[in-house]
């Protein structure tokens, strides 16, 4: 009976306010972690605009108990001030201010971290299109403004009555059109820019007949033509995003030059090779080709394909230089004495010939050597008389002088 009445006592003594708080201390002291999953508030992120003013609140009820915030484990805080309900203002932020901040009680209690994000809202998106070909157009954009946060984007395209979805690619930042009005003049693009900040729409007008333009030629290849050195085969494929030959063809422009030369040649056509005729003789020759649809004057020619190079044929079948034997450097060999070429032969008479040029330059020699002495053989004796006819005038000059009178 006493048994029984003490169990139906301790259920009273169990949910008394003293044997409670004596649990709840029990529990805090032995396990704060689980007192701190009970009491904070669901960690968030919250965004706020950079070079302003950011206000972080400690928790959703205006508390008016003495409040302490950390910057990622650290009581270093940025420029701010702590208002009365315990919210902490971050004044003129920047990017240094970004972190978890954590709010904690008197009593190191845990109330809410908050992650915080700056940045700034979205701003007005300069926007391209490229026009491949008559059934696909692709847009791509470029931030006028660096926000710093992750951004959604939504793009439509509109003909001017009905406005169809531009299919977006945000990693690429670009947005395709499949099969657009093309005969309408112009198209609009809307683009909406939107992040934790705000959002942002901007519109550009497009015109798709004058923004065709092809990609270049493929394949482009360079030949020569056997048995003509003045031509060249110049060859080419239709760039593989221009699927419809026959319904829009194109018209190619090539041009080509010796290389080193300033001025290019030039021809059109409507072919997918041609012929150069005039190329010069033995010389490299560079080369491209680029595309421009045929019937819309209006659309832009495409960029010019990578630049080739060729050269026209050449007759390799040139005569062999002469060469002297004592140029020639020949390791011994063992031949039989009847085994001659033709070659051999040749280098004979040409021993012949030469053993002939140097007899006639010998005898040559001896002509001219046999002519200066007998001139000076012919002046010596001239000179030898005069001196003898001088004696005898002496002499007989003489004599007749001394003849008495």
């Amino acid at each position: 009976m006493d048994k029984r009445r003490t169990w139906n006592m301790m259920p009273g003594l169990l949910f008394s306010p003293v044997c409670l708080t004596v649990i709840w201390f029990l529990s805090w002291s032995l396990c704060p972690s689980c007192a701190q999953i009970w009491t904070d508030e669901v960690s968030g992120e919250q965004y706020g605009r950079l070079e302003s003013n950011v206000t972080l609140a400690c928790n959703n009820s205006e508390i008016r108990l003495p409040v302490s915030w950390h910057l990622s484990h650290s009581a270093v805080l940025p420029w701010h001030q702590v208002t009365p309900n315990g919210s902490l203002v971050l004044l003129r932020v920047n990017h240094s201010a970004q972190g978890t901040y954590s709010c904690y009680d008197n009593s190191g209690r845990l109330l809410r971290s908050i992650k915080l994000r700056l940045g700034h809202p979205p701003g007005r998106l300069t926007i391209s299109c490229q026009v491949p070909n008559h059934t696909h157009v692709r847009c791509s954009w470029v931030e006028t403004v660096k926000t710093f946060l992750p951004a959604e984007y939504n793009a439509s395209f509109s003909n001017g009555k009905e406005w169809s979805p531009c299919i977006v690619d945000v990693t690429q930042k670009h947005c395709d059109v499949v099969h657009p009005a093309f005969w309408q003049p112009i198209h609009t693009l809307r683009i909406t820019e939107t992040n934790a900040l705000g959002s942002k729409n901007t519109t550009a007008s497009v015109k798709l007949h004058e923004l065709l333009k092809p990609d270049p030629p493929e394949s482009v290849l360079v030949k020569e033509l056997g048995g003509y050195p003045k031509k060249l085969l110049i060859s080419w494929r239709f760039p593989s995003s221009w699927p419809q030959h026959d319904a829009f063809p194109l018209i190619f422009h090539i041009r080509y030059r010796p290389q080193g030369s300033m001025f290019w040649s030039e021809i059109y056509s409507l072919d997918n090779s041609v012929v150069i005729w005039d190329a010069l003789a033995g010389h490299l020759h560079q080369v491209q080709v680029r595309t421009r649809d045929e019937i819309n004057a209006e659309s832009q020619w495409s960029e010019w394909s990578p630049l080739l190079l060729g050269r026209p044929w050449e007759d390799y079948t040139t005569p062999e230089p002469d060469v002297e034997p004592e140029d020639i450097f020949t390791l011994p060999t063992k031949s039989k004495p009847e085994a001659s070429t033709p070659k051999s032969r040749g280098s004979k008479h040409g021993d012949e010939g030469n053993l002939g040029l140097v007899i006639l330059l010998v005898l040559f020699s001896v002509v001219i050597l046999t002519t200066i002495f007998s001139l000076i053989f012919v002046v010596w004796m001239r000179q030898r008389r005069r001196d003898h006819a001088t004696k005898q005038e002496l002499t007989s000059m003489v004599k007749m002088k001394s003849i008495p009178i």
